[in-house]
């Protein structure tokens, strides 16, 4: 058996089930920063029934575990407000891309931080996940296309793009060292529990008056959705997380995008292209040869 095996397997592929779903209610909200915050709040107060229906009691993290939790949690709001930020200011076709950089990293941290080994055909696997996350905006398969969210470095949106890519690179890192050394489940409510916290802080700044109350308004149904939805993505990515090396779990999680594409087909109406067909179709090569490799 490869080095993810099949629990891990099912277990990153359902939390990218749920990413795509969680991602697509976002889409389909109004203000989307207050809709998160309102998902984070439904997944958390569903995540605390579950606690309090736990007949074992909540273990005391050590100060080593606090510290990851809170590190991870500014990792993954700054990847959040960076891509919000690159998305406000750039187009989607250049941002997009070169958010999805942390690809390229997560292999090089695994292999260099945490000690772990790729195979020849899982590190095929993840070159193709990468260029199929890249090739999905692409709007003609060209070279000139191709080097085109790279020709202006200096510009705001690309540079926050990069950092995006960056930052969640690196809360991977602490996420995979978080549940090899606590309890998935534990760790992964320390996680939210920061992450909300961090989110409301910023929704506590002045002219924000106003905007939680007319997003539940306006997107109740979406809200109350997306709260078991986010709580299942955040769950199983972790548990697949700590059963698999971390070089292959972020870069699988991609196979979000080849559902996403599903659902816009089936489901939105919306046209695939030959380029998007061709991106997907990179992911799912990549995403059966991480598992057998």
């Amino acid at each position: 058996m490869g080095l993810m095996n099949g629990a891990a397997f099912t277990l990153i592929v359902f939390s990218a089930l749920m990413h795509a779903l969680w991602n697509l209610l976002v889409k389909r909200s109004h203000d989307k920063t207050v809709f998160i915050w309102w998902m984070f709040l439904c997944s958390g107060g569903l995540f605390s029934a579950l606690l309090l229906a736990d007949p074992d009691p909540f273990p005391a993290p050590a100060p080593r575990i606090v510290l990851l939790s809170i590190a991870g949690a500014v990792c993954f709001v700054g990847y959040h407000l960076f891509t919000g930020r690159a998305y406000r200011q750039g187009d989607l076709s250049v941002t997009y891309p070169l958010a999805q950089t942390a690809m390229v990293y997560v292999p090089l941290w695994g292999v260099l931080l945490l000690g772990e080994h790729l195979s020849v055909l899982g590190a095929g696997g993840i070159l193709l996940i990468v260029c199929g996350a890249y090739c999905v905006q692409l709007r003609q398969l060209s070279f000139d296309e191709v080097l085109r969210p790279f020709r202006n470095l200096g510009d705001p949106s690309v540079k926050a793009a990069l950092a995006a890519g960056f930052v969640y690179s690196v809360g991977a890192v602490v996420d995979k060292t978080g549940v090899t050394d606590y309890h998935p489940f534990y760790f992964t409510y320390l996680l939210v529990a920061w992450m909300f916290l961090f989110m409301s802080v910023n929704l506590l700044r002045p002219g924000q008056n106003g905007r939680i109350a007319r997003e539940w308004r306006r997107s109740r149904p979406l809200i109350l959705l997306s709260g078991p939805v986010m709580l299942g993505s955040f769950l199983s990515f972790r548990y697949g997380l700590k059963m698999a090396p971390m070089s292959y779990a972020v870069p699988m999680r991609q196979v979000s995008l080849l559902i996403a594409v599903l659902i816009g087909v089936l489901f939105l109406g919306e046209s695939a292209g030959r380029i998007r067909f061709a991106a997907a179709s990179l992911i799912l090569a990549g995403v059966m040869l991480v598992r057998v490799g």
